[in-house]
């Protein structure tokens, strides 16, 4: 059984028609960045929830999670109309394992991510431990349209702080974009360009390679770097791979 407590909405930040961010007030017990909550509401009397990942840090008091609207789904369309001062249930007590503690040293740690799933890297990449781990950490962001790339004021912070560590490559795959990449980042992975535009080798050797997203850019991606001698990270067997499925 979920251990539901309620929640208030501070704030609802509309990124675009379909992506949004909730603010919430709520007690929640301690959590790791990486880890996700789960978020619901009573529907004609029935509970409907929903895993999303936080965005901020633990150390921040409000809960931020960023998401999707769904057009035909039963929980997103009535989260993303949420106000300030609305209510919604949310569990006290976080999940997951995608997290820096499972992730074994690397002198680069790569971050790849397909839509909302830059969220939890974004709560990892506002702590400490992540600089003073990694020599250089690489932030692969996909989405389909310009509009869909959010927190770009967050991300900029982060460059502006950790210049010499952080380097930031998007991927927009229908619509050119300064500074973007277009198409998939399983082709820029086959052909190289990837590497070549972010000036960082990936490798078995110095690399540790994060992946979130939808399931089928993680499996291709993950099948790709099997293909270059990187294997799935395990506790008994560590590796290079850690892999979350989005959804």
């Amino acid at each position: 059984m979920a251990d539901w407590i309620p929640a208030t909405v501070i704030d609802n930040r509309h990124w675009n028609n379909n992506l949004f961010s909730l603010v919430l007030e709520a007690n929640i017990e301690p959590f790791k960045a990486g880890q996700f909550t789960k978020l619901a509401l009573d529907i004609d009397g029935k509970r409907v929830q929903r895993a999303y990942s936080f965005v901020n840090p633990p150390e921040e008091n409000r809960v931020e999670i960023y998401a999707t609207r769904v057009a035909d789904g039963l929980l997103s369309p009535r989260l993303h109309a949420l106000d300030s001062g609305d209510e919604v249930l949310i569990t006290a007590r976080a999940n997951g394992f995608f997290t820096l503690d499972e992730v074994p040293d690397a002198q680069v740690l790569w971050m790849i991510a397909s839509g909302t799933a830059i969220g939890p890297y974004l709560s990892i990449l506002r702590e400490k431990q992540v600089w003073r781990r990694f020599r250089k950490v690489v932030l692969i962001h996909a989405v389909r349209y310009a509009a869909d790339l959010s927190y770009q004021g967050e991300i900029n912070e982060l460059k502006a702080h950790y210049p010499d560590q952080l380097i930031v490559q998007p991927f927009v795959s229908r619509e050119p974009v300064p500074g973007a990449l277009n198409g998939r980042i399983t082709y820029a992975l086959t052909d190289g360009l990837l590497e070549r535009m972010v000036g960082v080798p990936l490798d078995a050797e110095n690399s540790h390679v994060m992946i979130c997203g939808n399931p089928e850019m993680v499996k291709e991606t993950k099948s790709l770097l099997e293909a270059r001698g990187l294997k799935k990270h395990l506790r008994r067997e560590p590796g290079q791979i850690t892999m979350e499925h989005y959804w």
